[in-house]
């Protein structure tokens, strides 16, 4: 009978529903409720993480998480993982699937998770192998059921909680235990847990409830700000069998300079007399400290090695003067020990590198960053070189390392400072053309771009493309102007002053629009904003403009006497807490006319209230970026 069917459905859903126990809830996706469904690509039904501390070298890890995965990007958040090497044991490891209706479908044993190597690009300290699950669903949504037991001799990497470790995934109950079995002085911090549903069961015991899903914003800071965080630390821990103090960042730096570096840093006489001999009779350290890096550079290349205390102790350095080839920390202790050969004094430093700014925490000292990088002191002011890279210009930092808290590794104990932050003088980028205008709308140019700052390192490699890729380069960079042609390209990248020159020469043969007897020309041909950032009717996180810059253009335009000027805007000026942008266009003698553009973004922390006067900011850019010019002919 007609409409029989869905009827039929829907009792046997409801009698589903009736004989589902409370347990069954957590594997069938009918029981979400919308809310958390509303932003999220998966949901944490259930996590429990309990950690055991059975002495100052043992912690037992057990897990058990419980996500419904309710697309493709959320088959990530599943964590169904586990790292492990000759410290870190997996003693049980095993994973469950079930259909939208919280039937079984699949179990994973221990043996049918992927094991994998776990060595990254730039890290301090990976494990050395990782088992994962790999899953295809056929349909979602689907859930997985992941339990876990783990134990470790390695202290110094404890388990910090993080509940919400994503945007778009919502968490039903996730909790977090620490069992003290030892009675060991722990070090802790809360961080953002007024702002989330989070109950403190007792001390170190915390479970939180119902926290809908983040969505993803336009310039939102890193989601570790944003998200509660429980951070722990023993005060006394164990890294491959050496003992660490840490009750302050001073203890664990002097524990890392002791333990993990003294006794790396030898290298060859022969070696350190070379040094010697090009530094000879140069006084200023910084000069010789320039020689000696580039000497590095030229003899060495990156590669991720770990080797080591947990990946963190450096290779040694007469080593890498063999090989000619470490990581991170083996190429900096290599470049430290190059720099005491000529007198030098230099810091070995732990940083958080990446394009994103994030800082050492300076209030909790424990085992942070994935990244080394040298201090060399030079009175009031640290200079940083970047040790990985073969072509980076001395005390360069820029857009990787820059406006950061970094911990300097002393004799005396850890110290934690500020690198180098480029303000919007530091970082400008300066486009000069001369154009020459034909009646048809097409034109000849000849332009100069020049960048000092974070805008060097956007341009910085262009040489080295191919002359194609070049060709390509610049047809995308000024994706504006159609039917583009370059006949020349001359680059000059000056390392010692980090100002980085491109000429090129380019032409078109319709620039310019006509209407009738008019041709209609936007002056800003090379430099031109035309993204408007997203909007939101209701933004929900507070914004962040992580770097400032300045762009200066001055573009000449000569244009044919059988055209003159019908209209054109004298320009516009506009001054908001966010930075400065204006433009102005004059007519000169001889049938030009000189279009003048200063752009300044500055960096800072804003309210989520200020983003819709940012966007606006952003907006009225783009418009007057548009700007035009309306030509008639005599």
């Amino acid at each position: 009978m007609p409409g029989l069917k869905p009827v039929l459905s829907f009792i046997l859903i409801c009698i589903s529903f009736s004989i589902f126990s409370q347990s069954d809830k957590d594997y069938s996706s009918l029981f979400i409720s919308s809310e958390l469904k509303a932003k999220a690509n998966a949901v944490v039904r259930f996590e429990k993480q309990t950690v055991e501390i059975v002495s100052y070298d043992q912690i037992n890890v057990k897990t058990k998480r419980i996500v419904t995965v309710f697309n493709k990007y959320g088959k990530n958040r599943v964590n169904a993982a586990e790292s492990y090497d000759d410290n870190r044991k997996i003693v049980k490891m095993e994973a469950r699937i079930y259909d939208a209706f919280g039937e079984e479908i699949k179990k994973v044993k221990e043996r049918d998770f992927v094991d994998a190597s776990a060595v990254s690009d730039i890290s301090i300290y990976e494990d050395d192998r990782v088992k994962y699950m790999s899953y295809t669903p056929n349909k979602y949504p689907y859930t997985v059921e992941y339990t876990s037991e783990v134990v470790t001799s390695t202290t110094a990497f404890f388990p910090n909680w993080t509940p919400v470790d994503s945007y778009f995934v919502s968490i039903e109950h996730a909790e977090y235990e620490i069992i003290n079995s030892a009675g060991l002085e722990l070090k802790t911090k809360k961080e953002n847990f007024i702002n989330f549903n989070i109950e403190e069961v007792s001390q170190n015991h915390f479970i939180a409830k119902n926290i809908e899903g983040i969505k993803y914003e336009a310039y939102t800071p890193d989601l570790l700000v944003i998200v509660p965080r429980f951070k722990v630390a023993l005060r006394k821990f164990n890294m491959m069998g050496v003992e660490g103090l840490n009750n302050d960042w001073t203890d664990f730096g002097k524990w890392m300079y002791d333990r993990l570096l003294t006794g790396t840093d030898q290298i060859p006489q022969a070696t350190i007399d070379e040094v010697r001999d090009l530094t000879a009779g140069i006084d200023n350290k910084i000069e010789r400290a320039k020689l000696v890096y580039n000497y590095m550079q030229e003899r060495t290349r990156y590669i991720s090695i770990q080797v080591g205390i947990g990946g963190w102790k450096p290779m040694l350095a007469d080593d890498v003067d063999k090989l000619g080839y470490a990581d991170c920390k083996g190429l900096t202790n290599y470049t430290k020990a190059l720099l005491e050969a000529v007198e030098v004094p230099s810091y070995y430093t732990l940083v958080y590198g990446g394009k994103s700014i994030r800082d050492l925490d300076s209030d909790f000292s424990s085992v942070q960053g994935n990244h080394a990088i040298l201090c060399v002191p030079n009175d009031d002011e640290n200079i940083f070189l970047e040790c990985t890279s073969q072509t980076n210009p001395f005390g360069f930092t820029a857009g990787f390392t820059d406006d950061r808290d970094v911990l300097l590794v002393k004799p005396e104990g850890g110290e934690i400072v500020h690198t180098k932050i480029y303000a919007a003088d530091d970082s400008v980028q300066k486009t000069n053309a001369s154009v020459t205008l034909d009646e048809t709308g097409g034109f000849e140019a000849s332009v100069t771009i020049e960048t000092t700052g974070f805008q060097y390192g956007l341009h910085d490699g262009i040489e080295k493309k191919t002359e194609r890729d070049q060709q390509l380069h610049y047809k995308d960079y000024w994706d504006n102007i159609n039917n583009i042609s370059i006949s020349a390209i001359n680059i000059v990248n000056d390392k010692a002053n980090v100002i980085y020159t491109e000429d090129i020469k380019l032409a078109s043969n319709n620039y310019a629009s006509k209407t009738g007897s008019r041709l209609i020309l936007q002056p800003n041909m090379f430099n031109r904003v035309t993204n408007i950032p997203p909007r939101y009717p209701n933004r929900k996180l507070e914004f962040k403009i992580d770097r400032a810059f300045k762009d200066v253009d001055e573009f000449i335009i000569q244009y044919p006497e059988s055209l003159k000027v019908e209209a054109m805007s004298d320009g516009e000026e506009i001054e908001t807490k966010f930075g400065i942008y204006k433009y102005k266009l004059e007519a000169l003698d001889g049938n030009k006319l000189k279009y003048t553009r200063t752009y300044i973004l500055n960096k800072g922390n804003y309210n989520k209230e200020d983003y819709s006067a940012y966007r606006d900011f952003r907006k009225q850019i783009v418009k007057n970026d548009k700007s035009k010019i309306v030509f008639v002919k005599l």
